[in-house]
């Protein structure tokens, strides 16, 4: 138990992002590559190519932001496997104005 303790203090960044149709995977300083379903994230798999490659580190690699999308992701849920826990609501509302732009 003592050991889970110190690794989960010992959280490494995100050196490096890649995004596919289907998956976000991110590079580790620890020398992982976490990758996840991009469905977990409905922004990004709304998003265009361009928009899911306009993103941007934050927090010293602690976390994924993309400007366009109003979309944060840590490196904790990555690790954890936890999905965006964005309401239904609030991406419907989402979705609802980019249609609106376009």
């Amino acid at each position: 138990m003592t050991s889970l303790m110190i690794e989960l203090l010992e959280i490494p960044k995100i050196q490096g992002v890649t995004i596919t149709d289907d998956t976000l995977s991110a590079d580790l300083s620890d020398g992982r590559t976490i990758s996840v379903p991009l469905a977990w994230y409905p922004r990004l798999m709304n998003a265009s190519v361009e928009e899911r490659n306009d993103w941007r580190f934050i927090a010293s690699g602690e976390g994924i932001h993309w400007t366009q999308l109003d979309e944060d992701i840590s490196i904790k849920n990555l690790i954890l496997g936890q999905p965006s826990g964005e309401s239904q609501k609030s991406l419907q509302r989402w979705l609802k104005a980019r249609a609106a732009e376009v």
